[in-house]
């Protein structure tokens, strides 16, 4: 999805609410997070298995940037690897649908292709 594809984004931000892909549950309100690039690889949403390589994923681009932890609604967070916390859906704990560096306190980052938008 390119920039302003759907309506996604109003004046950079979210237009509407953004949710899990798997159990519908809202992961950000309206006008909380701001549209940017950012690349990052992550691994496929699917169950860790055993036989699982490790670049079994992805390389996403386009993100929702949130500045604060407590924005979000219904986010969970992984160990930390390295200093990645990968996020997950609090409700259903599908993901990652982002991740946020650790050394960078106030960066969380939403994959735009692992969340839907409401609406």
């Amino acid at each position: 999805m390119e920039n302003g594809d759907n309506n996604a984004v109003k004046d950079g931000k979210n237009s509407s609410s953004i949710v899990c892909q798997r159990c519908q549950t809202v992961i950000l309100k309206p006008q909380t997070a701001t549209y940017t690039k950012k690349q990052m690889f992550l691994p496929h949403m699917k169950k860790k298995s055993a036989n699982q390589a490790p670049d079994d994923g992805e390389t996403l681009s386009e993100v929702w940037l949130v500045n604060d932890m407590f924005t979000f609604e219904n986010v969970g967070f992984s160990n930390t690897v390295g200093t990645t916390k990968f996020l997950i859906c609090a409700e259903c704990e599908v993901g990652p649908i982002g991740w946020h560096d650790t050394s960078d306190a106030k960066a969380f980052y939403v994959a735009l292709d692992r969340v839907k938008n409401e609406g």
